[in-house]
Parts: structure tokens; sequence; C-alpha cells
């Protein structure tokens, strides 16, 4: 019963992204500088003809806030869950 929990608890997301479409112009630094994976590149584009990026892992992201850091144009950032999100997902 316990390794259930625990195994809920891991795929839990702990943390999620935020992103301007319209700042974006698909540098890569946040898929790049992710250190958790969850970010990755898709084919969609935004209004300048811009790839952009998506949480494709949302149960691998802790919201550290580094694709944000790395972003040169402010188009995406990282937050935390808070407890009672993260058991609503």
């Amino acid at each position: 019963m316990s390794s259930k929990n625990d195994s809920t608890t891991e795929t839990s997301p702990k943390g999620t992204v935020v992103l301007n479409e319209e700042r974006c112009k698909g540098c890569t630094y946040c898929v790049r500088f992710c250190p958790t994976g969850a970010l990755e590149m898709t084919d969609r584009l935004n209004p300048k003809g811009y790839r952009l990026p998506t949480l494709a892992h949302p149960e691998k992201c802790n919201g550290c806030d580094l694709c944000g850091m790395y972003c040169p144009d402010f188009a995406i950032y990282g937050k935390r869950l808070k407890k009672k999100q993260q058991e609503e997902e």
C-alpha cells in the first residue's frame, strides 16, 4: 500500500510553466537548460513564425524556473504548485 502512495507522489506534478507565446523566439534555451527534461520544442508556431516549447512531461516539472531565468525574452517562467493544487491534478 505504501508503494502505491509513493508512486502517486512521484508522478504528481510539483510545478508548471507559463508561456507567453507572442514573446517566444524559439531559441530553445528553456528546453536545453531544463534540469528535469520536462520541456520539448513543438512544431506549433507563434504569430511571428517561431516554434514554441511545451511542457511535454508535466510530471517531471518541479517549478524551479530555470527556464525563465535563461529565457532572454522573458517569454516563459516556471512556478511551483502548492500541495493542494498537486493533489487536485
